[in-house]
């Protein structure tokens, strides 16, 4: 395959994952290109023309060329310089590489990614909580997210793929949509009773037993083992985590119980005010549960491609 072969399908995929389902995902394009159409022609000139077609701005190709030919992929959670020096280094001791791929944004993908935040007004409005308020108390968080990431040097690591000519993409909320539905249709399926029992769930999943050896298994972190666990909500995509006041909100939903990546103090603090139970499931695991679901469907569709795996990230093929 193609690199643009394999970005447009990641895109795809992700969309026929988005737990908003995809017509709304459809509709949001839709307003893009009518919003599109009404710029001047000087606003036209910058406009980010993948928009149009790709939802998700924390997926992108940083470096091509999009018709290099794709067999060997070094994939990792995150890619820094380091990791592309690296890649460098195992190309120069006769390792082929055709692609470095991050998870986590680089470059454009970064600077602008609290975009993709806007998502988790409907996937809350899904949960009970009104779209009107999901939006309102949204629509800060993501000013104070975007004042975050306005000084950070955001392309070092694509800098260094250009010098070094190393084709590089990130492949964020695509993949975060793909663990989200997984994991939420894993719970939704399931008798759960305690919140012991969603644990349970988690550590019968390789990507969480194994990060249980390597590093930190999935733990309940607010409410106890024996608590209730009530409507389980699968916290695990949009960016990053939305407003704290989202918490209360679904308490009122009737959510007894969230299944997150991670979480703030600030947020764990309102879980606790709302006698909300928190699972954190573990960020790099689920993010390699995402990473490895989405490769299934890239592998079905294309063939075998070789893994090198680095940054976190560890290939369990399910296909």
């Amino acid at each position: 395959m193609k690199l643009i072969e394999l970005y447009r399908f990641v895109v795809d995929a992700g969309m026929s994952a988005d737990p908003r389902g995809i017509d709304t995902v459809k509709g949001e394009l839709a307003i893009v290109k009518g919003k599109y159409e009404k710029l001047s022609a000087e606003k036209k000139s910058v406009f980010d023309m993948e928009r149009l077609q790709n939802p998700y701005i924390d997926t992108r190709i940083l470096n091509g060329p999009e018709d290099k030919e794709i067999k060997t992929i070094m994939l990792g959670i995150d890619i820094d310089v380091s990791e592309i020096l690296l890649a460098e280094y195992l190309r120069s001791s006769g390792k082929n590489i055709d692609l470095v791929m991050s998870h986590h944004p680089s470059g454009y993908a970064y600077a602008n990614f609290y975009e993709v935040m806007g998502m988790q007004s409907e996937i809350l409005a899904r949960f009970g909580v009104p779209i009107n308020v999901a939006e309102g108390l949204l629509s800060k968080r993501m000013k104070k997210v975007s004042h975050r990431v306005m000084p950070v040097n955001h392309t070092r690591a694509v800098d260094a793929a250009k010098l070094l000519e190393l084709p590089l993409m990130c492949a964020h909320t695509v993949a975060d949509n793909h663990v989200a539905k997984y994991l939420q249709e894993r719970f939704d399926a399931t008798k759960i009773y305690t919140v012991e029992d969603a644990v349970k769930i988690l550590k019968t999943i390789p990507e969480y037993s194994n990060s249980e050896k390597e590093t930190l298994g999935p733990r309940v972190v607010v409410g106890g083992n024996d608590n209730r666990a009530g409507k389980v909500f699968v916290d695990m995509t949009g960016g990053t985590e939305g407003a704290v006041e989202f918490i209360e909100k679904l308490s009122y939903a009737g959510v007894g119980t969230i299944v997150a990546m991670h979480m703030s103090e600030e947020h764990l603090e309102a879980a606790e005010k709302s006698h909300i139970n928190v699972v954190i499931a573990g960020h790099i695991s689920s993010d390699t549960l995402g990473l490895n679901l989405l490769l299934d469907r890239v592998e079905n569709k294309f063939g075998d491609i070789e893994i090198i795996s680095c940054s976190g990230f560890r290939r369990i093929q399910r296909r």
